[in-house]
């Protein structure tokens, strides 16, 4: 599933070729993904200009004045940048394009995807008016953590991957820097110290920023905006490495299910 830097690749690879176009035509092809693409997008957008994109949490945001368009990309999806001779593919299910014969178009073999209008309120919307704060954020702290994480008994893996707490820490990063940490995914996130958490902090955003700048991890389906993938997992310690040699200790990884999730950590360099 594409996490926060292959969402955050993604917008930086789509943003020079459509902020500030004008929408020329909304291709729904397939309307039904997670939720109903709305049938009304092209009258809403058509001839609207897009002002700006951003990111929140694993959700990419376009805004135009009249409101604006979400996008998920799901469990497979991708957005490529298009032009009108481009080929159209099975999983090709939404195209939008501009009046500079520029698009993006939206891939989802799973269809677990999303296409959704907010309208002008849209951090009012149930998808993200709960959500954390960004782990790219200076709101997002050692301070912070340990604040909120006394007396929790859940633990700091699950505690990390509750978007209530921090948004967009995925499953891959979040096991990558609890290991950079030491810090046992098992560990009550309750009885972990001020430092601790401190270098907890410091190494998720360390490790974020790092696969954004290596354009994401390619892992099964994700690609970039202009068709490549994700260069990241050349440098991933424990992730996919189950029953490898640690790269510290030598001594092999464990594998464990966290909340129906894969988590693969050295319990010698992990306390």
């Amino acid at each position: 599933m594409p996490e926060l830097p292959e969402v955050e690749t993604s917008l930086r690879g789509i943003t020079p070729y459509i902020e500030h176009q004008i929408v020329s035509k909304v291709t729904i092809r397939y309307p039904t993904l997670r939720w109903p693409i709305p049938a009304e997008l092209p009258e809403l957008i058509e001839q609207q200009t897009l002002n700006s994109l951003t990111r929140r949490a694993k959700y990419l945001l376009l805004h135009f004045s009249t409101g604006t368009l979400l996008i998920h990309l799901g469990m497979s999806g991708s957005l490529r940048v298009i032009n009108k001779d481009s080929p159209i593919q099975k999983h090709d299910h939404f195209d939008l394009f501009f009046a500079n014969n520029q698009g993006i178009r939206l891939t989802d073999p799973r269809r677990f995807g999303a296409i959704l209008w907010l309208g002008t309120n849209p951090y009012a919307h149930s998808l993200l008016a709960d959500l954390g704060p960004e782990p790219l954020s200076d709101d997002f702290t050692g301070a912070y953590l340990y604040q909120i994480s006394r007396n929790k008994k859940v633990s700091i893996k699950q505690f990390l991957m509750n978007q209530k707490i921090v948004t967009g820490v995925g499953n891959i990063y979040c096991t990558e820097a609890l290991f950079d940490s030491g810090i046992s995914p098992l560990r009550a996130a309750g009885n972990i110290s001020l430092a601790r958490y401190q270098a907890l902090a410091k190494n998720i955003k360390t490790t974020l920023s790092s696969a954004i700048e290596k354009g994401g991890t390619s892992l099964r389906d994700f690609v970039g905006s202009d068709g490549k993938p994700g260069y990241f997992k050349q440098e991933l310690k424990v992730y996919g490495r189950s029953e490898k040699p640690c790269i510290n200790c030598q001594n092999t990884l464990i594998t464990i299910k966290q909340a129906n999730r894969t988590t693969v950590y050295c319990k010698y360099c992990q306390k």
